[in-house]
């Protein structure tokens, strides 16, 4: 938008695309804005605008625009609490002689997009909790856009090969708000429908979200949706096997079943010489591992290949090898910078992140650098093309001594 554009919004205090506050005091309720503008409920099609800078009748304030008031707004998009991940820019603009911070907001291809667990839209000058009619609107929206292939429906499937006994103790109370829960009046599948697990059809059938999130069988459904575990005792694959897992079933118990396994094949050296208190130093530190796996099944392509995820234990690294090369701004070249991210499968980040298996976005692979480092293992090392990502931990050489 150009500058006349938007002074003509900031002053269009009836307007249901215009948000305005004076100041950055009052994170959570600039986040609802955020998600609601990204709802789009009216189906305008059109961004959302958030004014920070200006009172509720459009007038400027003179509130400094520093870069610092910029980077906490822009890192609202991304710091976990809205999910899906939103479309939105942040700029420093001009009205009337005075600066203001504009925050721009797309519409969600994939809506409803949630708040901490609650979808919020806007009704008329205002933004309000989404009322049960208001989320199947936003969920019955996803079947005419392009959706991302991770909440795509699986036709020839049934809402009956999803876990609701899983979805009700494990996924539906970890991504909705507990206030939500409680004045909820839906049916089960309309819940599901509403966090992007089925298609509400008719016929409803789960989307490949659903099935990798609560199948009962997913692998029936999505062949590649496993992880594959061998160890080695030697360099190489020609080494004599020690062990090997098949990893299948949903992500969740998935997820705590290579949990296990970590514990259990991650040695521990002691120290008890070099100083006054016991020293323990693993041969890898576990959160480094979890973080590229989880990274690799989170951004991993799903669709025109059966090859799993697969990780690879050797004598003297662990290789974890992900389907599916860089995606959108991400490149070969700027692979694991910080700030440089990207989704194939937003729904599934933000899925995990529900889940726990991920924490602020775009910041797994500095988690597991400085895990390594702390721990006195060689650097990350990662081997990129457009259709594999070779992540390889090594052994840090005084574990030999």
């Amino acid at each position: 938008m150009d500058d006349i554009e938007l002074e003509k919004l900031l002053k269009d205090i009836e307007s249901d695309r215009v948000e305005r506050k004076e100041s950055i005091s009052d994170g959570d309720k600039i986040r609802q804005a955020i998600c609601a503008f990204a709802n789009d409920l009216p189906g305008y099609g059109k961004e959302g605008v958030l004014f920070i800078g200006a009172d509720d009748q459009g007038r400027t304030t003179g509130l400094e625009i520093s870069d610092q008031l910029l980077q906490i707004l822009a890192s609202m998009r991304s710091d976990g609490n809205i999910l899906p991940i939103p479309t939105m820019t942040v700029q420093k603009r001009s009205i009337g002689g005075r600066d203001v911070a504009v925050v721009m907001v797309q519409p969600a291809d994939a809506p409803p997009v949630r708040f901490k667990g609650t979808v919020w839209v806007r009704v008329g000058p205002r933004r309000s909790v989404a009322s049960p009619q208001d989320e199947r609107i936003l969920a019955e929206r996803r079947r005419h856009r392009d959706i991302p292939r991770d909440i795509q429906p699986l036709r020839d499937a049934d809402v009956d090969e999803l876990d609701l006994d899983l979805f009700r103790s494990r996924y539906l109370p970890a991504a909705v708000s507990p206030e939500v829960l409680a004045a909820n009046i839906r049916t089960l599948t309309e819940q599901m429908a509403s966090l992007g697990l089925v298609e509400p059809g008719p016929p409803p059938v789960p989307t490949v979200l659903g099935m990798l999130l609560i199948g009962k069988d997913p692998f029936r459904w999505l062949p590649m949706a496993w992880i594959g575990f061998l160890r080695l005792a030697g360099e190489d694959l020609a080494s004599e096997v020690l062990t090997s897992h098949d990893f299948k079933g949903p992500m969740p118990r998935q997820m705590e079943r290579l949990d296990e396994l970590l514990h259990l094949h991650v040695m521990t050296a002691v120290d008890i010489t070099s100083g006054p208190l016991e020293r323990r130093y693993p041969d890898y530190p576990i959160p480094a591992i979890q973080q590229i796996i989880r990274n690799a099944v989170m951004h991993r392509i799903y669709e025109g290949t059966n090859a799993p995820v697969r990780i690879y234990w050797f004598s003297d690294r662990i290789q974890v090898i992900s389907p599916g090369g860089p995606y959108g701004r991400v490149t070969a070249e700027n692979f694991g910078e910080p700030g440089i991210i990207d989704y194939r499968n937003p729904n599934l980040a933000a899925a995990m992140r529900c889940l726990g298996y991920a924490q602020h976005f775009g910041v797994g692979i500095q988690i597991a650098r400085e895990a390594m480092e702390r721990n006195g293992n060689p650097p990350l090392e990662f081997k990129v093309d457009s259709r594999t990502v070779v992540a390889t931990l090594r052994w840090a050489e005084r574990k030999r001594r």
